[in-house]
This record gives structure tokens, sequence and C-alpha cells, in this order.
């Protein structure tokens, strides 16, 4: 069978995951079987992928990671360092809870901040961004910057990870790509396309 992506000697891969072209899997990760990997991903040392669990395209997960089952990443999310996701709301070592786990959707763009945890249930809406050391208790609303323990709202980010200032109309720009975004009682939208 011809692989189209790169994975480390040290890296253990199970049988029946489907892996992408151009994704490149690195030192001790654990990539376990009946998940599925996207195209051009990167997979960074010391990771578990848990059964599953679904990566889109050009994921970027970094150093220590742990994916559990029921987490859906969609293109281009990226997982800081050491950022960890639950998959069972009351878990008992003596207690098997495999047929109650909750599933996670972390949406196209958004960005999880190193050592930040997502418990399970809860949605990250696209580009948004998860501080770092963040608690996600709550879904996070598409292009929200939240941060603390628990994760608490402070502000709106564009789709390049800027902090946006909206003036008196609810419009603001994002400084590097000039992409304009409205701000209204529903949340924030990109209303320009590049």
């Amino acid at each position: 069978m011809l692989m189209n992506y790169f994975a480390h000697e040290t890296s253990v891969i199970d049988k029946d995951c489907v892996i992408g072209d151009g994704t490149k899997i690195w030192h001790f990760t654990h990539i376990m079987s009946g998940c599925v990997i996207g195209n051009g991903c990167n997979i960074g040392q010391n990771v578990v992928i848990s059964p599953k669990v679904i990566l889109g395209n050009n994921v970027k997960v970094q150093n220590n990671v742990s994916v559990y089952t029921g987490v859906v990443c969609e293109d281009d999310v990226f997982l800081g360092p050491s950022c960890v996701f639950t998959n069972v709301v009351n878990p008992r070592s003596a207690i098997v809870r495999k047929g109650f786990y909750v599933n996670t959707f972390v949406r196209m763009g958004a960005t999880i901040g190193a050592n930040a945890t997502i418990v399970c249930g809860n949605e990250i809406g696209k580009y948004a961004l998860v501080g770092a050391g963040a608690v996600i208790t709550k879904a996070v609303a598409p292009y929200a910057l939240v941060v603390g323990n628990p994760a608490k709202q402070i502000g709106w980010v564009s789709e390049y990870g800027h902090r946006l200032d909206f003036d008196s109309d609810g419009l603001g720009i994002c400084p590097e790509s000039g992409q304009h975004y409205n701000l209204t009682e529903q949340g924030v939208e990109r209303v320009d396309k590049l």
C-alpha cells in the first residue's frame, strides 16, 4: 500500500486509519484505528488521536495534544501545545462509559491555545480563538476571543487572528488583511471576500 504521508519511525499508526496526502506525523505519536485525518495536516510529537476522531484538511496539532473519540475538527484548525479534549461528562475509573461519549466540534479556522481544556459537548465556532490555558465549559461563538477558567468572551477576532475594534456602525477591519466584519446582536460576520 502506497503511503502519501510521512510518519516518523517512532510513531504508531493502527490499522483502518484514513490519512490524507501530505500529512506529517511526528515522534512518539499514536494514531488509533478508525480515525480520519485530512490532507496536509501536521501532527506533532507525543500526540494521541483516538478512534473515530475526524480531522479536516490542514489541521495543525502541536506537541502533547490528546484528541479523544468524539472530537471533530474542520479544515484549518490549530490545536496548541498540550491542549486536551474530554469526551465523558462524568468520568469514573470503575464505571465504563464508552457508550456515552459526547461529541465536540471545532469549526473551520478555529484556534485553541496551549494548555486549554475543552470540556466535551461544546462547539468552538469558526475562526474563534481560545486563549492559552482557557477551560471551555460552554459553546464559543464564531470569531469570539475567549480566555480564562471558566472561559469568558473578551472580544472578537478576524480570520487572521487579530482582535477587532468596531466603530459606532458595527464595522471592524482586520489590520493585516483589510477584511471587513460586521458586529450585530447575532454576533460577527465577515462581509467581504478576498
